[in-house]
């Protein structure tokens, strides 16, 4: 808990994910005017990117085991149900590109959104990091070390074992990739490749710190996130390739008039 207001109280967690969310409107919206875009389209993949997020980050964690019979309901899942940051951005993938589809909208929309969701990340990440488990045992003098009262209070955590902080490399992957999204932005001329290319660089960062962050193991060592990303990676590694072949990642050339 962060603090009350009148009584209630307000989740750490929730505030931090509130603030990355608004910090990340703020930065589309500097986006949407730097680029002039004035096609009130727009709005309407935006209402897409925020309804298929939600949705699919609610619900993208119904299907949990193979028989039907061992998953929750899905007013259950929707009511007390984990949510998952992959199947939301799957989710805001989808919804952008079927609102856009459905109000053909001419271009893309994904370079808007890139840096905007990298840096929403990066700051809601904080809330994971100051109240979930944070990662597996580690020698490292880096670790972060529970206390018994802290680590009874969360779900599969260790206490007086320096522990991996997961989190924290994933903070500073989403700033790293923030900084990147902003030195590519008018680099890339192909419209929206900027964010599958954040998608695909996440995709490796996350299938590769699921190892030390403690998430349950479920089948041939991996998570249940990297069976997931298992699934749905291929088709971005393809698309990145494919682009890759065609030059669209190549640096832009600037001619010269003498």
């Amino acid at each position: 808990m962060l603090f009350r207001i009148g009584g209630v109280p307000v989740a750490t967690h929730d505030v931090l994910v509130a603030l990355g969310i608004a910090l990340g409107a703020v930065v589309f919206w500097g986006e949407v005017r730097r680029r002039g875009v004035r096609d009130e389209r727009i709005w309407y993949v935006v209402a897409g990117v925020v309804v298929g997020g939600a949705l699919l980050a609610r619900l993208g964690t119904w299907a949990q085991h193979l028989d039907p019979r061992d998953n929750a309901s899905l007013v259950e899942q929707w009511l007390y149900g984990n949510r998952s940051i992959l199947s939301g951005l799957v989710g805001a993938y989808l919804g952008g590109t079927l609102a856009r589809r459905l109000v053909r909208y001419p271009v893309p929309t994904g370079d808007l959104f890139a840096p905007a969701v990298a840096l929403g990340m990066a700051v809601g990440r904080i809330g994971c990091l100051l109240t979930e488990n944070p990662g597996t045992p580690t020698g490292g003098a880096w670790g972060v070390v529970l206390s018994p009262a802290q680590a009874g209070r969360i779900p599969g955590a260790v206490a007086d074992v320096p522990l991996h902080p997961s989190f924290a490399y994933e903070i500073a992957f989403h700033l790293a990739a923030l900084a990147a999204l902003w030195w590519l932005r008018d680099r890339i001329d192909t419209p929206g490749e900027l964010f599958k290319l954040y998608l695909i660089g996440y995709a490796a960062f996350r299938f590769a710190v699921e190892f030390v962050r403690g998430n349950e193991v479920v089948v041939a060592g991996m998570t249940r996130p990297q069976l997931f990303l298992l699934a749905v990676a291929p088709a971005l590694v393809w698309h990145v390739v494919r682009q890759a072949r065609r030059g669209t990642y190549r640096p832009r050339v600037t001619s010269v008039t003498p």
